[in-house]
C-alpha cells in the first residue's frame, strides 16, 4: 500500500481526545511538543498522528486550564524547546477523563458486541 492509502486509513481523534492523550503523555514526565506527538504516535501503534496545527492549540487550551505548565529548556540536541509538565490539576483531570473513556469504551463494546445485535 502507498503512504497515501495508509494515511487515509488512520483513525481520526474524537473532539476532546487529544487533550487527554497529551495529559497521559505528560504523566511520564515533562516533554516538548515533538516528544508528545511521538509518544502518541508510538503508543497508538501509529494509528494517531498529531499535526502541529492540532497539537499546539491543544497545548494552549491545557495551559489556559492550568492542567499543564511550560518552561523553556535546552533539548538533548542542544536546541531551545518549550517543555510541558503536568500540574496537580492536570493529574486530577487525567483521572476523571480516563474514567469517562473507560466507561465509553465499555458501553461501545456492549453496543457493538454480539449481545448488542438485534434479533428480528
Amino acid at each position: 500500500m502507498s503512504t497515501v492509502d495508509n494515511l487515509s486509513e488512520r483513525l481520526e481523534l474524537l473532539q476532546g481526545t487529544l487533550e487527554v492523550l497529551i495529559l497521559r503523555s505528560l504523566q511520564m514526565g515533562p516533554n516538548h511538543a515533538y516528544g508528545i506527538g511521538q509518544f502518541i504516535e508510538h503508543h497508538s501503534d501509529s494509528e494517531f498522528l498529531v499535526d502541529n496545527g492540532s497539537l499546539y492549540p491543544a497545548l494552549q487550551r491545557l495551559l489556559q486550564q492550568a492542567w499543564i505548565t511550560a518552561q523553556w529548556k535546552t533539548s538533548p540536541n542542544s536546541r531551545r524547546a518549550k517543555y510541558y509538565r503536568l500540574t496537580a490539576l492536570g493529574r486530577k483531570q487525567l483521572l476523571v477523563a480516563t474514567s469517562k473513556w473507560e466507561r465509553f469504551v465499555e458501553a461501545m463494546g456492549r453496543v457493538l458486541g454480539p449481545k448488542g445485535v438485534s434479533r428480528a
